[in-house]
């Protein structure tokens, strides 16, 4: 019988956050694919887990991966860590998961922890609807653009030496939006600080905090969003026009493409 693989999330921080299921599964996997043997040979012995393992990193993934899909085919259960959390959420695992899946292999997930959840729950703003987009992006046009159209609570990691700029990019776009940073999850020194984007943008703009940071953002207002929209509409239709289209076709365009009322485009071109 063909093995299979079993995805194992890992503590944040505190050791103590590591389930049952997985310490089962790390026990009785042949082998235990890991981003650092090093980092998961420490979180074992802290629970005197006796596996063998190898490194499955971004610089190994897809050779590695051809390497464990064969010993899964030949009987072998591969259990997948990263150095914490959840495999694949902003770590390695995406090439092997679909490996597996091409392969026909099974492929076991278990629960555990996660910065992103944690970090949701923690931000006390609205988790019905919600986004994960892993870093933030570092140019400020893109980030603005995030920022501007957000439509669901966004939840990004987010380096300790960009995180003043960021917050500071989202209080000159709206200094009333909601927003949680919380540092060092799960950890001794866990904080989690509310407030507004320019409460925040000053608070972390006189003090560069220390350890991982997952930023939570609310929504953008309806009214700011629909604000956007309407002025990237009439930018393309006088972008249509520029280029030679008549004013009333390319309004007729646009609204298609954006549900607007070609009429309230026609006026502004």
């Amino acid at each position: 019988m063909a093995g299979r693989l079993i995805v194992c999330p890992t503590p944040i921080g505190n050791m103590e956050d590591i389930t049952l299921r997985t310490l089962t599964t790390l026990r009785e996997a042949d082998v235990i694919a890991c981003e650092d043997t090093r980092r998961t040979g420490k979180l074992l012995e802290r629970f005197g887990v006796q596996a063998k393992l190898i490194s499955y990193n971004e610089q190994n993934e897809r050779k590695r991966a051809a390497e464990l899909v064969r010993r899964m085919t030949e009987g072998e259960n591969v259990a997948l860590v990263s150095d914490a959390g959840m495999p694949l959420v902003s770590d390695p695992g995406y090439v092997m998961v679909q490996s597996c899946i091409a392969a026909g292999l099974p492929v076991e997930v278990l629960p555990g922890p996660s910065a992103a959840l944690a970090a949701l729950v923690a931000a006390g703003l609205p988790s019905d609807h919600w986004r994960f987009t892993g870093f933030l992006p570092r140019k400020a046009g893109e980030l603005d653009e995030l920022f501007e159209a957000l439509e669901e609570t966004l939840v990004a990691f987010e380096s300790p030496k960009r995180v003043a700029a960021s917050l500071a990019r989202l209080a000159a776009i709206d200094p009333d939006r909601p927003v949680a940073v919380c540092r060092e999850l799960t950890k001794v020194h866990e904080e989690v600080a509310r407030g507004s984007a320019a409460e925040l943008a000053a608070k972390y703009g006189s003090a560069e905090p220390k350890g991982e940071i997952v930023l939570v953002v609310g929504a953008a207002p309806e009214a700011a969003r629909a604000s956007r929209v309407q002025r990237q509409a009439a930018e393309a239709v006088e972008r249509l026009v520029a280029s030679g289209a008549k004013p009333r076709e390319a309004a007729k365009i646009v609204a298609e493409l954006t549900g607007l009322r070609a009429n309230d485009l026609y006026s502004t071109s």
